[in-house]
C-alpha cells in the first residue's frame, strides 16, 4: 500500500470523501521558528485548533530559546502536552517568582532553563500524557495514556506513570539493536511502502531483507 502524501495537511480521507481536520501531519500543520515535525508525525485531536503549536506545546513561544524537536513517524493523541523549557522558573534562589517577566526593561533573554525536547522516530504518545521540559524521548518508544514524562526513555521502552517509569521494552536488545542500525524511518518512501507486511508482522528478519544487497 502506498504511504499517504507527507506534503498533506490533513492526511486521513473519511469514507465521504471528505478530510478528517482531526489529524494532520505538523510538518504541514506547523509553522514555528521553535517546533520541528519530521516527515509523517501526526497529531489528533477531538477539537481540533487552527495553531497547532500552541495546542501541543502552549509555552513554546518564537522568541523562545528551547526547541521541540520530533522525528518521522511519531504518533500523537489527544490531549498530549509539551511542557517546554520556557515554563520553568528560576529555583536557585529564595524564591521561584520570575520577577523579570513583569519587567519590560530585563524580560529580554529571561529564561533559567534552555533545555530542547526532543523525541526520536516512531514514538506513540498516548492520551493526555504530559512531556516536561528537556525529555529526550528515544526512537520507538510508546508514552502510556496519562503518564508524566522527565528525563531520558530509552529506544523501544514502553513507560506509564506519574513519573513515568520504564515497564518492559516492546523488543528484546537484539532486536532494538537491529532496528537501530536498519533506520528504516529514513528510506525512501517506495521502500518504507514495500516493507508495510514486513514492519507490521514485527519480523526484523523480514524487514532486513527488504534492504537492497
Amino acid at each position: 500500500m502506498p504511504l499517504p502524501d507527507p506534503t498533506r495537511r490533513y492526511p486521513i480521507t473519511l469514507p465521504d470523501g471528505t478530510e478528517h481536520k482531526g489529524t494532520v501531519f505538523l510538518s504541514e500543520a506547523v509553522d514555528h521558528p521553535r517546533f520541528e515535525a519530521g516527515a509523517f508525525s501526526y497529531a489528533s485531536d477531538f477539537d481540533a485548533p487552527e495553531d497547532w503549536a500552541a495546542r501541543l506545546a502552549p509555552y513554546l513561544f518564537p522568541f523562545s530559546r528551547e526547541k521541540l524537536v520530533l522525528g518521522k513517524f511519531c504518533q500523537i493523541a489527544h490531549g498530549v502536552r509539551f511542557i517546554t523549557s520556557s515554563a520553568n522558573h528560576a529555583m536557585d534562589g529564595l524564591t521561584c517568582f520570575p520577577f523579570a517577566v513583569f519587567d519590560p526593561d530585563n524580560m529580554s533573554g529571561f529564561q533559567p532553563d534552555t533545555r530542547d525536547t526532543i523525541i526520536g522516530h516512531d514514538v506513540w504518545i498516548g492520551y493526555g500524557a504530559m512531556i516536561l521540559p528537556g525529555a529526550q524521548i528515544g526512537t520507538g518508544a510508546i508514552i502510556g495514556a496519562g503518564a508524566v514524562v522527565r528525563g531520558v526513555v530509552p529506544p523501544y521502552a514502553i513507560v506509564t506513570g506519574n513519573p513515568a517509569e520504564v515497564r518492559r521494552y516492546r523488543f528484546d536488545r537484539d532486536t532494538i539493536d537491529r532496528l537501530l542500525v536498519l533506520r528504516w524511518w529514513d528510506w525512501p518512501v517506495e521502500m518504507i511502502s514495500a516493507a508495510e507486511e514486513a514492519l507490521l508482522s514485527g519480523d526484523v528478519e523480514a524487514l532486513e531483507r527488504v534492504v537492497p544487497k
